[in-house]
């Protein structure tokens, strides 16, 4: 689209309005003096200087790491959802979703409780398909979200687990994941 040219009563207004305004020019700032930095820091303390009393106090939550486990074999691993029928209502987000999850603002260690208190509790009520919500995190790389597929793996978590399928859009896309459950056996 081209810009239209002023009509001359139009540019005898704006000559008058400009002639009414000063140009703006910033003053350039003062030079910084110089200054003795190691004499600013005497008496500081340092981060790498460990406190009086010899200990570096740490966290009440904090454990010490466990050594990695080794990965399972990718055949042992749960697969996502196979089956061409339920593969193609996820994908149209079409799955009946009987419960959610939502696992924003969880630690690592109070998602995995929360994830496997949840999945207990609505396969005992008979539930086939719950909606569990991880969240993206930053840039897609949120840490609940790369552990959720790991959490699904552990043992106590894998037998109530039949399947998985990332959700569809209207239900959380890539920060959600619908898990298929196993039903409940008739003796349990």
């Amino acid at each position: 689209m081209r810009k239209r040219r002023l009509t001359p009563a139009e540019l005898q207004v704006w000559r008058k309005v400009a002639r009414t305004v000063t140009p703006f020019r910033p003053q350039k700032p003062e030079p910084v003096e110089e200054e003795d930095f190691p004499s600013l820091l005497e008496g500081r303390h340092h981060l790498d200087v460990t406190r009086p009393g010899g200990r570096i106090p740490v966290s009440r939550t904090a454990k010490a790491s466990a050594p990695p486990k080794p990965a399972q074999p990718e055949s042992s691993r749960l697969q996502p959802a196979a089956d061409r029928g339920g593969d193609r209502r996820v994908r149209r987000g079409r799955v009946e979703v009987e419960a959610s999850l939502d696992l924003h603002g969880h630690t690592q260690e109070s998602a995995h409780l929360s994830l496997r208190a949840f999945l207990a509790f609505h396969r005992s009520q008979g539930a086939r398909c719950v909606l569990v919500i991880t969240g993206k995190g930053r840039a897609g790389e949120g840490v609940i979200r790369k552990r959720f597929l790991d959490w699904l793996n552990t043992p106590d978590v894998r037998d109530q687990v039949a399947s998985y399928a990332q959700a569809h859009q209207r239900h959380g896309g890539g920060g959600a994941f619908y898990v298929f459950l196993k039903r409940q056996s008739k003796r349990q």
